[in-house]
């Protein structure tokens, strides 16, 4: 997908703000419509009819449903809203993007569990506030938080729906507009799944003027274009309804900015999930995989080659990569000190923000088996990163050095994961021996550009001084990121 600039421009902000922990999402109705749920029409359809009205024909839903409760009862809106949103238990492809992506804090209308199913499927700790009561206590050491702020399908007496719950949602739940307030002032929100006919959208954008006052920081939002053949008719009624659609959607974009948030105009519901794959392309390519196993160093010398690691190392966390290592018998303790001399001389706080390390045990004590233990490891590191850099690769066996065999396997998790491999060829023994695989067929492992191919024939056959290497490999990874 080509990107627009203002696509484009979003992409390169919002990564920013993911990879700062400053991003956020509200999600509404559309993010999981796609998966077979119901939209607000038509999951008050019915109850229209059991009072006589006719469903495509209101446009205030939040009123029809207090006017089907005074009429009725709450159980058929509960029983609804029970069963409508039990059927399905997998998020969406953009659920999981987001879930996996690093984005911390989620607030939501739907009352579906797809998004704490999603970040539950990555492997992350989520805590979720349905109630007021839910503030009362904090999960110690989550990586995200769910704020449900219209209530949960298991709870459906207590979910936000009628007239009456939108007028008395201040008073019963006061935390909720407080933690919004402090989320909407300190974060970047992407609004997603909001559509004209959500009639959450107009609450919300209400509070958060209320909230907000004039202090609006810069939000986002998809909208959808709107297109002529997206209306039905003659082709005179078709024209007509199209073009007062575009004047109300392109007035509905510029009130938007009243409340700091800024439209992201896509041409169909497709371009989002690619627009969400390209920002957590540009967070992965800040994530670097250091790969390298060395017995021997040739044709370094040893103190040379701890000091081309070392260098590196400090050089990447210098220039804001974080750095994906393990650490067993490989070159894994000389990018741990690398990353640590650069946190130690730029009073850098927190190292988790330099590295990440996985340790690779060498003797078994348990029941699963060490290679099966570091295979996992290897798909768990490499699937965080965007390229990856490999180093010498051999190992003593037999009382001859041979080959790593991890190298190669983490060779071809790369390609599994699509993250870029870099092999520095220069280094000798398997990483000379992958150089020359890609140099081959570099169509195949490399993005198109004659520069980066250029870049990457330098760390082939030559050897390089330290500094001449660690040079041309950190304008390999910028030109990756620039292409």
């Amino acid at each position: 997908m080509k990107f627009t600039k203002q696509q484009k421009d979003f992409i390169d902000k919002y990564a920013v703000e993911v990879m700062n922990g400053d991003a956020a999402i509200f999600a509404g109705a559309g993010l999981s419509a796609g998966l077979g749920f119901v939209n607000w029409r038509e999951l008050l359809r019915d109850l229209a009819e059991e009072i006589d009205l006719d469903i495509d024909k209101e446009y205030d839903l939040i009123s029809l449903a207090q006017y089907h409760l005074n009429k009725k009862s709450r159980g058929k809106i509960n029983n609804k809203i029970k069963n409508e949103f039990t059927t399905l238990k997998e998020g969406s492809k953009n659920h999981k993007l987001l879930a996996r992506i690093g984005i911390a804090t989620f607030w939501t209308t739907n009352y579906d569990k797809l998004i704490e199913n999603s970040l539950v499927a990555e492997k992350k700790t989520v805590e979720v506030k349905i109630r007021n009561a839910d503030f009362a206590s904090n999960i110690k050491k989550k990586d995200a938080i769910v704020y449900k702020m219209h209530g949960d399908k298991d709870s459906p007496d207590e979910a936000v729906l009628t007239k009456d719950d939108y007028e008395t949602y201040a008073e019963n739940r006061p935390f909720f507009a407080t933690a919004l307030r402090g989320d909407l002032l300190s974060k970047t929100f992407l609004f997603i799944g909001f559509s004209f006919d959500d009639p959450n959208l107009e609450y919300i954008l209400s509070r958060i003027k209320i909230l907000l006052n004039k202090n609006t920081p810069t939000h986002y939002c998809f909208f959808k274009k709107v297109h002529e053949s997206d209306f039905k008719g003659n082709v005179e009624e078709q024209k007509e309804a199209f073009l007062y659609a575009k004047i109300k959607q392109e007035l509905k974009i510029e009130d938007l900015v009243r409340y700091g948030i800024h439209a992201i105009t896509v041409e169909d519901y497709p371009d989002i999930e690619n627009i969400l794959l390209e920002v957590e392309r540009r967070i992965k390519l800040k994530n670097v995989f250091i790969s390298g196993a060395a017995h021997t160093y040739e044709p370094y010398n040893q103190d040379n080659a701890i000091i081309l690691i070392h260098k590196l190392s400090y050089e990447l966390a210098k220039a804001g990569y974080k750095i994906i290592s393990g650490f067993g018998l490989g070159i894994g303790s000389i990018v741990i000190n690398g990353a640590l001399d650069y946190k130690l001389n730029s009073n850098y706080r927190n190292l988790d923000d330099l590295l990440i390390l996985r340790p690779f045990p060498q003797v078994k004590s348990g029941i699963s088996e060490i290679n099966k233990v570091w295979t996992g490891y290897r798909h768990e590191m490499i699937d965080r990163a965007g390229v990856a850099l490999f180093f010498f690769g051999n190992k003593l066996k037999d009382d001859s050095v041979a080959l790593s065999s991890g190298i190669l396997e983490e060779f071809e998790i790369c390609l599994q994961h699509n993250v870029i491999p870099i092999p520095v060829g220069c280094t000798g023994s398997m990483a000379k021996e992958l150089w020359t695989r890609v140099a081959g067929n570099p169509d195949d492992y490399l993005p198109d550009d004659k520069e980066l191919l250029d870049l990457f024939n330098k760390i082939g056959d030559e050897i390089l001084d330290n500094d001449a290497l660690i040079s041309i490999v950190m304008k390999i990874l910028e030109r990756i990121r620039k292409i």
